[in-house]
């Protein structure tokens, strides 16, 4: 009993002051064990959110379910390239106000990890450094280059001072314990060899001189100098993380990859919760005193801000999916790990390591303190099962798994046993856009060689040219062709990414890249007019590169053009940047009225813009754009862009890599809200939906071998496994979709009756559940009405829908 009342004691301590953010001005140290705020040594979880990859409606929300989730701080980049578009000009408003984040956060009693760069890479496009830094005269990128330094050290230094302006350091009261300089720095340095070395130490002294009153972390930085804390990223720094570069430092896990970016033509990554669980658990009983999920919520790419390849959609496995919507088990088994290694602060925190082997590939890691405190991680990193003697007692433990003991003697966690219930999100079509009368159109027009004021006699760079101020950028020309060969093959060399080509104003094909291979070349036969030709080769950028040494040498669009046997690389060529339509910007309510559109008509061509209007609908659930239908281009809502859109560029398995857009709420007004498309190839908007996105299944699966709840941990060890659960806010469970008592087969992904059953199963759990948001079940022979099957050991598996 003594020791029931012990763990209430640590878990409502846990609660109370695990996560709390001090009024007062907090001071932020560190040693070799963890972070020390206000004299107190801490175990920190933390998770990345963007604030511009959502909106300040959704920050709230998102927050909220982070801090739920067990997150003591919240990460977030700043992002260089929105805040400063032109050089000297500032926004700081709507999705890019940072302060509000930041205040948000505090105001629910977080801290924040800023990472101010200004390098962030994060699959942002140009990594987050806005494009007119390329034009700086003499400029190199991250190296000990003085016109870059200087632009640095400007934006650094503003930043900095706009978060002492607002009080925002924990050194002031705020919530800011931990700042980063650079981004992953370590992996281009030896390319300026040593003017990279320089630059670090540069970077570390200019960070520290501005004296925030917090520690700085260089992420992926061994040689990070002394002022500074080097911190790892990746899946598995457990394994591959060396420690930092000194014993007065501690483990920092600044990016856990809750999964992996997504580019056009790729599959999802899938990483699952017992692999993200076992690796935090690792670098726990390694040392480790601070991880960071990244991303815990990924987002959208909105307007053109993704880096090149790179989906709109970002992350959208993480524990909040790009909605902001809870995935499960993810969510919930991360949660169960955060709060049993809290449990085990004390010992962590204040006790000393020491390891020794179970096995061939089994260890313990036990940390003992003074008193009576202990904890223990066993680790199985063989992919069998086994059962090992730890402390006298047997403990089975799961192939590739880290059970988590508190006290040293009772597990609280195993990272390969969910408990958590699983959910399913739907897409359901609210408005479809099928009627021919519903749509207007506009038809790009091919620009004439005779009609642009840029020309030279070469093939222009698209970065230098276009200065991202589009992702188009026409090459046209204009030639004598005497022969009376009518045909004739076009061959044009690209570096990047997409391209369109017209002869005399007909569409003669396309190629493009890919995220491995950006450099591609297109051949096709063409026709052509005896006499004169008019060429429009429409070349394409999908993003700008985010990585890479000498990023300000990079390069875009085509390096060669022959016709038949004729060169015409070093020929008279007139550029125009961006389409007519971007110009006039035709996808906002007054720009629209700029050109005159035409009834829909099919079929279509390419380069086309379309038109519609639409109410919003009802409720508060999520919506998004399917546009399965669609070819390549972008999507706007009353005048902002939710995104690049490739359907037609397929997975390995056929599919398009994203189907659905996020259609923020706030973008809609309730009535008369303006959607254009830009379609590039021949897409079809008659087969455009518009979708609410609903979490509609909830299913849990519990064994007599899983471990109670953490969260719960005395009460469930009283009561034994529990199914239990949960649908969404404003949601009941409505049916009973599966339900078996025995031993089912299968998991919440695939199930089937097995040859042990309860007959009463469904109707039990109806009884329990019909009508309720919430609802719990045990795993219990007398709650079922007897034994179904004597001397089998017994599992509970349960679908639900929730409406």
């Amino acid at each position: 009993m003594k020791l029931l009342c012990y763990w209430w004691v640590v878990l409502f301590l846990a609660a109370f002051f695990g996560s709390r953010s001090s009024n007062g001005n907090q001071n932020v140290t560190y040693d070799g064990r963890s972070l020390i705020i206000n004299g107190q040594h801490k175990i920190l979880f933390s998770g990345s959110i963007h604030y511009p990859r959502s909106t300040p409606q959704m920050w709230s929300s998102l927050i909220a379910k982070a801090k739920e989730g067990g997150l003591d701080v919240i990460q977030t980049y700043v992002f260089w390239n929105l805040h400063e578009p032109q050089q000297g000009k500032f926004d700081f408003s709507g999705r890019f106000d940072i302060i509000r984040f930041i205040k948000e956060i505090q105001s629910q009693g977080l801290y924040v990890c800023l990472r101010i760069g200004p390098f962030i890479e994060s699959e942002w496009t140009y990594g987050g450094l806005p494009i007119w830094l390329h034009d700086v005269p003499g400029i190199v990128f991250r190296s000990d280059n003085e016109p870059f330094k200087h632009h640095m050290q400007r934006f650094v230094t503003k930043i900095v001072n706009m978060m002492k302006s607002e009080k925002l350091f924990a050194s002031q009261g705020g919530p800011i314990i931990l700042s980063q300089i650079e981004n992953e720095y370590q992996t281009v340095e030896a390319a300026f060899h040593e003017k990279g070395r320089a630059y670090v130490r540069w970077a570390a002294k200019m960070a520290v001189g501005l004296q925030t009153g917090v520690p700085w972390v260089m992420c992926k930085q061994d040689d990070a100098p002394d002022s500074v804390v080097n911190s790892c990223n990746g899946m598995r720094c457990g394994e591959t993380f060396k420690g930092p570069n000194s014993p007065n430092k501690p483990w920092i896990w600044t990016e856990d990859w809750t999964s992996f970016y997504q580019v056009w033509g790729g599959e999802p990554y899938m990483r699952s919760p017992q692999d993200i669980a076992f690796h935090v658990a690792l670098f726990i009983a390694k040392n480790g005193s601070y991880v960071n999920y990244y991303m815990y919520h990924g987002g959208t790419n909105f307007g053109r801000t993704a880096a090149a390849f790179m989906l709109t959609s970002y992350y959208d496995q993480a524990p909040l999916d790009e909605y902001g919507l809870i995935r499960e088990p993810k969510w919930g088994h991360l949660k169960e790990l955060n709060a049993a290694i809290k449990l085990c602060s004390k010992p962590l925190l204040t006790g000393a390591q020491s390891s020794f082997p179970l096995g061939k590939l089994q260890q313990a890691y036990i940390f003992k303190g003074n008193s009576e405190e202990c904890a223990a991680f066993l680790v199985n990193n063989s992919s069998r099962d086994c059962t090992v003697q730890f402390q006298n007692s047997s403990y089975e433990l799961p192939g590739k798994s880290i059970s988590i003991l508190p006290d040293c003697k009772t597990i609280a966690f195993n990272t390969q046993k969910i408990s958590s219930q699983y959910n399913q999100k739907s897409m359901t079509p609210c408005q479809k856009f099928d009627k021919v009368e519903r749509w207007e159109e506009y038809r790009e027009v091919i620009p004439d060689f005779e009609k642009t004021s840029l020309r030279a006699k070469k093939l222009l760079d698209q970065i230098s040219t276009a200065k991202d101020a589009s992702d188009y950028l026409w090459y046209t020309s204009r030639f004598q062709h005497n022969s009376s060969e009518a045909q004739a093959l076009l061959n044009v060399q690209s570096h990047g990414h997409l391209l369109h080509a017209f002869v005399n104003r007909e569409f003669t094909g396309s190629a493009h890249g890919s995220h491995g291979n950006i450099s591609f070349i297109l051949e096709n036969t063409v026709h052509l007019n005896k006499g004169t030709n008019d060429v429009a080769l429409l070349s394409v950028t999908v993003g700008l590169p985010d990585s890479g040494a000498y990023l300000e040498r990079k390069v875009a669009g085509l390096r060669r053009v022959r016709v038949q046997d004729k060169s015409f690389t070093n020929y008279s060529w007139g550029y125009q940047v961006g389409l007519g339509g971007e110009q006039l910007q035709i996808y906002t309510d007054q720009g629209s009225k700029q050109v005159q559109w035409s009834r829909f008509r099919r079929p279509t061509r390419q380069l086309t813009w379309f038109k519609t209007v639409f109410n919003a609908p009802a409720g508060s659930d999520p919506i998004a754009l399917n546009l399965n239908s669609m070819g390549k281009g972008e999507a706007w809502i009353n005048g902002q862009s939710i995104g690049r859109y490739w359907i037609s560029f397929k997975t390995s398995k056929g599919n398009p890599s994203q189907t659905w857009y996020n259609v923020p709420r706030a973008f809609l007004k309730p009535t008369a809200n303006l959607l254009v498309l830009l379609e590039e190839e021949k897409g079809n908007p008659l087969g455009i939906t518009l979708d609410t996105i609903a979490i509609t299944k909830v299913c849990g699966h519990i064994t007599n071998s899983h471990l109670p709840l953490v969260n719960s941990w005395v009460r469930q060890r009283q009561k034994g496994p529990t199914v239990r659960l949960n649908c969404p806010r404003g949601k009941n469970i409505s049916n009973i979709l599966f339900a078996s008592f025995g031993n089912p087969d299968g998991d919440c992904e695939s199930y089937a009756i097995g040859s042990c059953h309860s007959s009463n199963s469904k109707a039990i759990v109806e009884r329990a559940c019909i009508g309720k948001g919430k609802c719990s079940i045990p795993l219990s022979n007398r709650y079922f009405g007897g034994d179904p099957c004597p001397g089998i050991s017994k599992a509970l598996l349960v679908n639900a829908q929730c409406t």
